[in-house]
């Protein structure tokens, strides 16, 4: 079966913020950041890979930016590991204290 989010062309001028803050594909409802994972990796995203902005900004979709995680508890684990090291708003709002 063909993954929509890897072989569907699209006009990355064409998207929008959602309400939780991420760019969205207008014609396909796709996240742009999972969009973006998937090229870097040439691969489409496995069941349940978490896409990570590393700068924690969502709006920052470049490759450079993006890590892909095999699962959210993964994900998750490495949120509050910064917290710890760096505080709770730079972990998840990407702002140091």
């Amino acid at each position: 079966m063909k993954n929509k989010h890897f072989t569907h062309p699209r006009n990355q001028t064409k998207s929008y913020t959602n309400a939780n803050g991420y760019r969205v594909y207008k014609d396909t409802g796709i996240l742009v950041h999972r969009h973006m994972a998937e090229m870097k990796l040439g691969r489409p995203l496995r069941r349940g890979e978490v896409v990570h902005h590393i700068n924690r900004n969502k709006q920052d979709n470049r490759p450079s930016n993006l890590f892909v995680f095999a699962s959210q508890q993964a994900h998750w684990k490495a949120h509050k590991q910064d917290a710890r090291d760096f505080g709770t708003d730079y972990s998840f709002k990407g702002k140091k204290n």
